[in-house]
Protein backbone atom coordinates (compact mmCIF):
# COMPACT_ATOMS: atom_id res chain seq x y z
CA UNK A 1 0.00 0.00 0.00
CA UNK A 2 1.80 3.17 -1.15
CA UNK A 3 1.40 6.47 1.42
CA UNK A 4 1.98 9.06 -1.03
CA UNK A 5 -1.48 11.20 -1.77
CA UNK A 6 -2.69 13.12 -4.59
CA UNK A 7 -4.80 15.75 -4.33
CA UNK A 8 -8.04 16.44 -6.44
CA UNK A 9 -9.70 19.77 -7.04
CA UNK A 10 -8.49 20.65 -3.31
CA UNK A 11 -9.33 17.25 -1.67
CA UNK A 12 -6.56 15.30 -0.49
CA UNK A 13 -6.70 11.88 -1.61
CA UNK A 14 -4.46 10.19 1.66
CA UNK A 15 -3.33 6.51 -0.53
CA UNK A 16 -2.96 6.05 -4.04
CA UNK A 17 -2.82 2.76 -4.15
CA UNK A 18 -5.40 1.38 -7.25
CA UNK A 19 -7.34 -0.63 -4.98
CA UNK A 20 -7.92 2.52 -2.41
CA UNK A 21 -8.21 5.02 -5.51
CA UNK A 22 -11.07 2.63 -6.94
CA UNK A 23 -13.29 2.08 -3.40
CA UNK A 24 -13.13 5.80 -2.87
CA UNK A 25 -14.35 6.89 -5.94
CA UNK A 26 -16.65 4.04 -5.75
CA UNK A 27 -17.60 5.32 -2.19
CA UNK A 28 -18.21 9.05 -3.69
CA UNK A 29 -20.38 8.23 -6.69
CA UNK A 30 -22.27 6.10 -4.11
CA UNK A 31 -22.41 8.67 -1.58
CA UNK A 32 -24.20 10.83 -4.33
CA UNK A 33 -26.72 9.19 -5.30
CA UNK A 34 -27.29 7.88 -1.75
CA UNK A 35 -27.60 11.44 -0.32
CA UNK A 36 -30.35 12.51 -3.14
CA UNK A 37 -32.01 9.41 -2.88
CA UNK A 38 -32.36 10.43 0.87
CA UNK A 39 -33.63 13.56 -0.13
CA UNK A 40 -36.19 12.77 -1.88
CA UNK A 41 -37.47 9.92 0.31
CA UNK A 42 -37.77 12.39 3.18
CA UNK A 43 -39.63 14.87 1.10
CA UNK A 44 -42.12 12.80 -0.94
CA UNK A 45 -45.17 11.51 0.38
CA UNK A 46 -45.05 8.77 2.15
CA UNK A 47 -47.17 6.20 0.54
CA UNK A 48 -45.74 3.80 -2.26
CA UNK A 49 -44.58 4.64 -5.38
CA UNK A 50 -41.93 7.92 -4.71
CA UNK A 51 -41.13 7.54 -1.36
CA UNK A 52 -40.59 3.85 -0.74
CA UNK A 53 -38.96 3.53 -3.89
CA UNK A 54 -36.14 6.58 -3.35
CA UNK A 55 -36.40 4.97 0.49
CA UNK A 56 -35.01 1.62 -1.00
CA UNK A 57 -32.40 3.14 -3.38
CA UNK A 58 -30.89 5.24 -0.11
CA UNK A 59 -31.10 2.26 1.88
CA UNK A 60 -29.37 -0.41 -0.88
CA UNK A 61 -26.81 3.07 -1.70
CA UNK A 62 -26.17 2.90 2.00
CA UNK A 63 -24.94 -0.59 2.31
CA UNK A 64 -22.41 -0.17 -0.34
CA UNK A 65 -20.92 2.87 1.25
CA UNK A 66 -20.87 1.04 4.88
CA UNK A 67 -19.48 -1.80 2.56
CA UNK A 68 -16.76 0.60 1.45
CA UNK A 69 -16.22 2.51 3.97
CA UNK A 70 -15.16 -0.69 5.97
CA UNK A 71 -12.52 -1.51 3.42
CA UNK A 72 -11.46 2.20 3.55
CA UNK A 73 -11.00 2.35 7.16
CA UNK A 74 -9.14 -1.48 7.12
CA UNK A 75 -6.48 -0.03 4.95
CA UNK A 76 -6.06 3.12 7.02
CA UNK A 77 -7.24 2.81 10.47
CA UNK A 78 -5.13 4.51 12.48
CA UNK A 79 -6.66 7.39 11.12
CA UNK A 80 -10.36 6.76 9.34
CA UNK A 81 -11.10 4.26 12.56
CA UNK A 82 -13.87 6.54 13.71
CA UNK A 83 -15.28 6.55 9.92
CA UNK A 84 -16.16 2.71 10.22
CA UNK A 85 -17.86 3.67 13.61
CA UNK A 86 -19.98 6.06 12.66
CA UNK A 87 -21.36 3.72 9.15
CA UNK A 88 -21.77 1.12 11.73
CA UNK A 89 -24.13 3.67 13.41
CA UNK A 90 -25.42 4.51 10.15
CA UNK A 91 -26.75 1.47 8.71
CA UNK A 92 -27.94 0.25 12.08
CA UNK A 93 -30.44 2.64 12.04
CA UNK A 94 -31.47 2.63 8.61
CA UNK A 95 -31.78 -0.93 9.20
CA UNK A 96 -34.12 -0.14 12.08
CA UNK A 97 -35.90 2.16 10.26
CA UNK A 98 -36.34 -0.03 7.62
CA UNK A 99 -37.40 -3.43 9.42
CA UNK A 100 -39.87 -1.66 11.59
CA UNK A 101 -41.63 -0.79 8.71
CA UNK A 102 -41.27 -4.71 6.73
CA UNK A 103 -42.22 -6.06 10.12
CA UNK A 104 -44.90 -3.82 10.99
CA UNK A 105 -43.47 -3.48 14.57
CA UNK A 106 -45.35 -1.74 17.34
CA UNK A 107 -45.09 1.82 17.03
CA UNK A 108 -42.74 1.15 13.23
CA UNK A 109 -44.09 4.73 12.34
CA UNK A 110 -41.74 6.14 15.15
CA UNK A 111 -38.92 3.76 14.37
CA UNK A 112 -39.02 4.37 10.85
CA UNK A 113 -38.74 7.60 10.72
CA UNK A 114 -36.17 8.16 13.64
CA UNK A 115 -34.11 5.21 12.49
CA UNK A 116 -33.28 6.49 8.91
CA UNK A 117 -33.53 10.21 9.45
CA UNK A 118 -30.57 9.42 12.36
CA UNK A 119 -28.80 7.32 9.68
CA UNK A 120 -29.14 9.79 7.22
CA UNK A 121 -27.86 12.54 10.05
CA UNK A 122 -24.69 10.40 10.48
CA UNK A 123 -24.15 9.84 6.93
CA UNK A 124 -23.96 13.45 6.37
CA UNK A 125 -21.35 13.84 9.99
CA UNK A 126 -19.71 11.51 8.65
CA UNK A 127 -19.41 13.12 5.37
CA UNK A 128 -18.05 16.91 7.39
CA UNK A 129 -16.00 15.32 10.01
CA UNK A 130 -13.61 13.90 6.49
CA UNK A 131 -13.97 16.25 4.48
CA UNK A 132 -15.17 19.75 6.14
CA UNK A 133 -11.40 20.94 6.38
CA UNK A 134 -11.35 20.63 2.42
CA UNK A 135 -14.96 22.63 1.65
CA UNK A 136 -15.65 25.84 1.12
CA UNK A 137 -17.46 27.74 3.94
CA UNK A 138 -16.84 24.40 5.85
CA UNK A 139 -13.54 24.83 6.23
CA UNK A 140 -13.78 27.98 7.94
CA UNK A 141 -15.81 26.89 10.58
CA UNK A 142 -14.42 25.06 14.16
CA UNK A 143 -14.36 21.27 14.02
CA UNK A 144 -17.10 20.84 16.40
CA UNK A 145 -19.85 22.15 13.76
CA UNK A 146 -19.38 19.14 11.52
CA UNK A 147 -20.82 17.09 14.79
CA UNK A 148 -23.11 19.44 15.87
CA UNK A 149 -24.73 21.39 12.39
CA UNK A 150 -26.49 17.84 10.76
CA UNK A 151 -28.13 17.32 13.95
CA UNK A 152 -29.31 20.66 14.79
CA UNK A 153 -30.78 20.77 11.27
CA UNK A 154 -31.82 17.20 11.11
CA UNK A 155 -33.07 16.51 14.53
CA UNK A 156 -35.85 19.13 14.05
CA UNK A 157 -36.67 17.30 10.98
CA UNK A 158 -37.10 14.04 12.48
CA UNK A 159 -39.26 15.61 15.57
CA UNK A 160 -41.34 17.59 12.98
CA UNK A 161 -42.23 14.22 11.15
CA UNK A 162 -42.95 12.13 13.97
CA UNK A 163 -45.14 14.86 15.33
CA UNK A 164 -47.04 14.79 12.32
CA UNK A 165 -47.29 10.82 11.69
CA UNK A 166 -48.28 10.48 14.85
CA UNK A 167 -51.63 11.99 14.32
CA UNK A 168 -54.96 9.53 13.32
CA UNK A 169 -55.26 12.00 9.93
CA UNK A 170 -51.85 11.39 9.05
CA UNK A 171 -50.67 7.73 8.75
CA UNK A 172 -47.75 6.12 6.74
CA UNK A 173 -49.14 3.55 4.38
Amino acid sequence: MSSKTINIAGIIIPNISPLFFAVILLHILVAFVCVLAGIIAMFSKKRAGVHSTFGSIYYWFLAIIFASVTILSIMRWAEDYYLFILGVFSFTMATMGRMSRRKRWKNWVKIHIAGMGMSYILMLVAFYIDNGRNLPVWKDLPAYTYWLLPNVVGIPLIIRALIKYSKPNNKIA
